[in-house]
């Protein structure tokens, strides 16, 4: 099993999605690894050789930010945010959107599962 910046890498797919296993790189990235490399992204994982390999290996090593270095980055941006209690900094404190996304209907994946309020009563007009 291929394995580059402690990612197990699947060997039955093609290398340009095979390395977008690895957080910090999707297909866009994916493919500018391989042009930079010159090497064939359709080529399957467990086709590849050691030195093409240890190419891809040593190149994202070298040039990119990825996994928990890159995760880190994050961690730190979204903190000085909040340590600078910004609109954005706020948003993340509380855990609402943060980019301009209308709350009252969507979002329930920032905000959680929904609180139902209890015993509201219906207000029933007698004529």
């Amino acid at each position: 099993m291929a394995r580059i910046s402690g990612i197990n890498i699947p060997e039955n797919k093609i290398g340009i999605i095979a390395i977008t296993y690895i957080f910090g790189i999707g297909k866009n990235i994916a493919k500018k690894i391989f042009e930079q490399i010159k090497l064939n992204p359709k080529k399957k994982v467990n086709k590849w050789s050691d030195l093409e390999l240890n190419m891809i290996r040593n190149f994202i090593n070298n040039n990119l930010k990825v996994e928990g270095e890159l995760k880190t980055e994050i961690k730190l941006d979204v903190k000085r945010l909040v340590d600078l209690k910004c609109y954005r900094g706020i948003r993340h404190k509380i855990g609402l959107t943060v980019r301009g996304q209308k709350t009252k209907t969507n979002c329930r994946t920032r905000k959680g599962k929904r609180k139902t309020i209890a015993n509201k009563k219906k207000i029933i007009n007698k004529s």
